[in-house]
C-alpha cells in the first residue's frame, strides 16, 4: 500500500493558530486552535510551548505516535485518508526577516535566532519556522518557511521616498500574492517568467503589487502611510495634519502607530471593519456607511492604476484576491474602475495554508531548489 506523503503546515496569527495536513492532492485536514490572549506572552517567541501545547492536543489524534498512524489512517474518521499518511515535511509561514527574494527557504539556526530575538520585529508569524522547526524535529524531515513577508524583489527606483533619510521597503502580503500568479498563470497557460500582472491583495490591509515575471516589483506599504485606506488602515495621509498630531501632545508613539495600523479606515470612520456588517448598514439605508466604503474603493482603483502604469501598461490581467474578494458587492462596485485596464481575475480568499504547502512540495519534488537564509 502506497503512503499518503503531506507536510504539516502552521501559520500562526496574533490570538489563533491555524494548521494543516496537505497532500499533493490537497488539504487533508485544517484547523484553527484559538488562543487567550490573556495567556500569551508579551514576546511572541516566549509563546511557543503555549501554543504547541493547544496545537498538539488537535493534532495528536491525527497523527497517532508514529509517523504512520498505527490503524493505518487518521483517528478522525471524517478525515481519514485512503492511505496511512508520511510526514515529509514541515512548513510554517515566514515571519520578519532581513529583506530576502522570493522562494522556499530551509529553516536555519540563523533565521531561527533571529526570529527568536525578534530582531526585525516581534509578530506572531515569528512563531511559524520555530513551530516547523519542531515538528521537522520530531519527524526528521526539514522545515521550510515560503515567501516571507519581508520579500524584496523591488526596482531601484521604488526604493526612492523623496527624503533621503527614508527608504521605501518592501512589506506586502507576498505569500498569496506570489501564490495567485502561479495560478492564474496554470490556468491562463502561461509561464510565470513571461507574464505581468497587478495583484490587489483585498484584506485588512491592502497590498498592491505589480508582479513582473514572478517578482513583486514594488508595492504600497500596506501597514503605514502608502496606498488606500483599509478595513483596519490608514494608507496614505496629507503630510501636515499628521506631523501637528504628532506633535500636539494628544497621543504617544505607540497609541498613534496603533491608532493608524488597527484602527483606522473603515473602523476608524465607521467604528467596524467588517465589511459584511458595512454593507448590510447600507442596505438598510446607512448613508455614511455607503459613502466611507466607495472611498475605500476609489483609492483602492487609483492604486491599482498607478501599478499598472510601472508595468508601462503591458499587463495580462488585474488579480483581485484575500478576504475582501468573497465580496460579490465590493468586486462590482471595483471592477467599473479597473476593467478598462485589463481582464479582471478574481481569486477570493488568502490561501495561506495551501501556498505554504505547495512551496514546500515544490522543493521536495526537486522542481525549485530550497535557498538558504
Amino acid at each position: 500500500m502506497k503512503n499518503t506523503e503531506a507536510v504539516i503546515v502552521i501559520n500562526p496569527g496574533s490570538t489563533s493558530t491555524k494548521f494543516a495536513l496537505w497532500s499533493r492532492q490537497g488539504c487533508i485536514t485544517e484547523k484553527v486552535v484559538r488562543h487567550d490572549s490573556d495567556e500569551l506572552a508579551e514576546k511572541v517567541a516566549d509563546q511557543i510551548d503555549y501554543r504547541k501545547k493547544l496545537i498538539n492536543q488537535e493534532l495528536e489524534p491525527l497523527l497517532g505516535d508514529a509517523v504512520y498512524p498505527p490503524d493505518g489512517g487518521l483517528a478522525d474518521k471524517n478525515v481519514r485518508p485512503t492511505h496511512p499518511i508520511k510526514i515529509v515535511g514541515a512548513v510554517g509561514r515566514g515571519g520578519p526577516l532581513k529583506p530576502l527574494k522570493g522562494g522556499t527557504y530551509k529553516v536555519t539556526d540563523a533565521m531561527l535566532e533571529d526570529l527568536r530575538s525578534c530582531k526585525y520585529s516581534n509578530h506572531a508569524s515569528n512563531l511559524g519556522a520555530m513551530l516547523a522547526k519542531r515538528y521537522a524535529t520530531r519527524f526528521q524531515v526539514n522545515a521550510y518557511v515560503v515567501d516571507p513577508i519581508t520579500v524584496d524583489e523591488f526596482h531601484d527606483l521604488a526604493r526612492l521616498s523623496g527624503v533621503p533619510w527614508i527608504k521605501r521597503k518592501s512589506r506586502v502580503h507576498a505569500l498569496n500574492i506570489k501564490a495567485v500568479v502561479r495560478r492564474v498563470s496554470s490556468d491562463l497557460g502561461k509561464k510565470v517568467s513571461e507574464s505581468n500582472y497587478v495583484v490587489a491583495h483585498l484584506g485588512g490591509g491592502i497590498s498592491i503589487a505589480p508582479v513582473k515575471a514572478g517578482k513583486i516589483i514594488d508595492v504600497n506599504d500596506a501597514l503605514h502611510g502608502m496606498g488606500p485606506y483599509s478595513p483596519e488602515r490608514a494608507g496614505a495621509l496629507p503630510i501636515g495634519p499628521l506631523i501637528e498630531r504628532c506633535f500636539s501632545g494628544e497621543t504617544t508613539k505607540a497609541e498613534l502607530l496603533g491608532e493608524l495600523g488597527r484602527n483606522a479606515g473603515l473602523h476608524g470612520y465607521l467604528g467596524t471593519s467588517d465589511v459584511r456588517e458595512i454593507l448590510e448598514r447600507i442596505k438598510n439605508g446607512d448613508k455614511e456607511a455607503d459613502y466611507i466604503l466607495k472611498g475605500m474603493i476609489y483609492q483602492t482603483a487609483k492604486e491599482i492604476g498607478a501599478m499598472t502604469v510601472v508595468l508601462h501598461g503591458e499587463i495580462d490581467g488585474i488579480v483581485l484576491t484575500g478576504g475582501l474578494a468573497h465580496s460579490e458587492e465590493v468586486i462590482s462596485m471595483l471592477k467599473p474602475y479597473i476593467s478598462f485596464l485589463g481582464e479582471v481575475f478574481v481569486y477570493p480568499g488568502e490561501g495561506e495554508l495551501r501556498a505554504l504547502a505547495e512551496g514546500a512540495f515544490r522543493v521536495i519534488d526537486g522542481i525549485e531548489e530550497a535557498l538558504e537564509y
